[in-house]
């Protein structure tokens, strides 16, 4: 008779190592999946940031760099702009300030955009607002400096593309310099400058973000994804980066458009535009009103997710008025709600409350955004399972009385909870009302009241 035990031996040997391997890589991945939790729990709970797109297309008020991409104006002319940068005006510690005041927690700035210029004094390439503009200076050291004493993160946007660059394959929407393949060093020679630029910021500026965009032009491996996350990663190993690394990033990052349904990421951020540009444009005076743009963030807190609205400074330094208005009236409303903006969660299905709310981060205070003051001054909530302990308008503390109707003794159905809202309590934009819970909240969620003994 053969003897098997060597061969089952061997099999429950082999058996043992896939187990370990399989324990080893759940282990692992629920570490990595922690770690990440940790380094984007500033980022989740900011809800606010304030994006800046500022250079030379500022001079004109034309399209930043798509001007001469999409063939709009010469190359040539539209780097005459650089003649009109001066930022004589610049001062970076009133955009700290001012930022800090709209209640942003965190701040984006175009290093360099897809044109190639430069904010900062790098000693890669002659585009930049030190060697070719009258600014003469670097403009990114003394704002990162002024938001880290305001206390604000510091997120630095950077354009893959360089549609400047001789060594870069695309220059226009219909001119092409080259294909990769047919000059692979010339490739490796725009990489080096890329990536020589991006250890540059990396190193001076540690930034808390990397907010990359133009990753369309070139997949992953030509850009070299794993290899700039590396390279960016050594300094501070908590850096977030965002989703245009060809989808290789923490955060989603739809841009202009409202999502209608809640993003299915954990992690999101829409970026928009006060009026109808990134950059400064003179004749663009379409600007969004306060209370559009706290209708949009507050879509977004009930979303779970961040606004991050955009600014466009002259060329001069200055900020717009428009926009120094804008964010000065956006601060005023987010410093008198600011228990329901940070540290919140998403909120309910609208199906319990016609309109957007929010969660404490212990789901046991609803938060009610309130626009329009309604006709009979009562608020309605379907659905919801809690006793409510106390409801009062955030910002003043006025306490609201509240009743129920339609609950039965003899049904689960929870019943319709209206609470009373008086007039001399109404913000100008959003009234906020949180709703204290005697737990976790518990929603109702059958399809209709149950039809049961009674």
């Amino acid at each position: 008779m053969r003897n098997y035990k060597p061969y089952l031996g061997k099999v429950f040997f082999l058996f043992l190592v896939v187990l370990l391997n399989s324990f080893s890589t759940k282990a692992q991945k629920k570490e990595d999946s922690l770690m990440h939790a940790q380094k984007m729990e500033w980022f989740k709970e900011a809800k606010l940031g304030i994006f800046i797109h500022w250079g030379i297309y500022a001079v004109n008020g034309i399209s930043e760099s798509w001007s001469f991409f999409n063939n709009y104006i010469s190359h040539e002319d539209y780097l005459k702009q650089t003649r009109g940068f001066t930022a004589k005006n610049y001062k970076p510690e009133d955009w700290a300030r001012l930022i800090k005041n709209s209640g942003a927690k965190y701040a984006v700035i175009t290093t360099k955009h897809h044109d190639g210029f430069a904010l900062w004094k790098t000693k890669y390439g002659n585009l930049n607002a030190v060697r070719s503009s009258p600014a003469k200076r670097d403009l990114l050291e003394p704002f990162v400096k002024a938001l880290r004493n305001e206390n604000i993160k510091v997120g630095a946007y950077y354009s893959l593309p360089d549609w400047s660059y001789p060594d870069y394959t695309e220059f226009t929407r219909t001119k092409k310099r080259y294909q990769i393949q047919e000059d692979p060093k010339r490739w490796q020679r725009f990489l080096d400058y890329s990536y020589g630029q991006m250890k540059e910021l990396r190193d001076q500026f540690n930034p808390d973000l990397w907010w990359f965009d133009g990753d369309w032009e070139h997949n992953a491996e030509e850009w070299g994804i794993d290899s700039i996350k590396t390279l960016l990663t050594q300094k501070n190993p908590a850096v977030i980066f965002n989703s245009r690394l060809r989808g290789k990033g923490d955060y989603a990052t739809p841009e202009i458009g409202l999502p209608v349904y809640r993003p299915k990421d954990l992690y999101w951020e829409l970026c928009m535009t006060s009026n109808d540009s990134w950059g400064f444009q003179q004749n663009d005076t379409n600007y969004k009103t306060p209370q559009q743009v706290i209708d949009i963030f507050v879509d977004c807190i009930s979303k779970g997710g961040n606004l991050l609205l955009d600014i466009g400074p002259k060329a001069d330094g200055t900020i717009p008025e428009e926009q120094y208005d804008l964010l000065t009236q956006l601060g005023k409303w987010t410093k008198k709600h600011g228990e329901a903006i940070y540290n919140v969660e998403a909120g309910i299905p609208y199906q319990h409350f016609y309109g957007p709310t929010a969660l404490s981060k212990d789901q046991t205070i609803l938060y009610l955004y309130v626009r329009d003051i309604p006709k009979d001054g009562k608020i309605a909530l379907k659905g919801i399972h809690n006793k409510i302990n106390r409801a009062y308008v955030v910002g003043n503390g006025v306490t609201l009385n509240h009743h129920v109707l339609s609950k039965p003794y003899w049904s689960a159905y929870p019943g319709l909870i209206y609470l009373d809202l008086p007039k001399t309590s109404i913000d100008e934009y959003y009234t906020v009302i949180a709703v204290l819970l005697d737990g976790k909240i518990r929603l109702y969620k059958e399809q209709q009241g149950a039809i049961e003994s009674n």
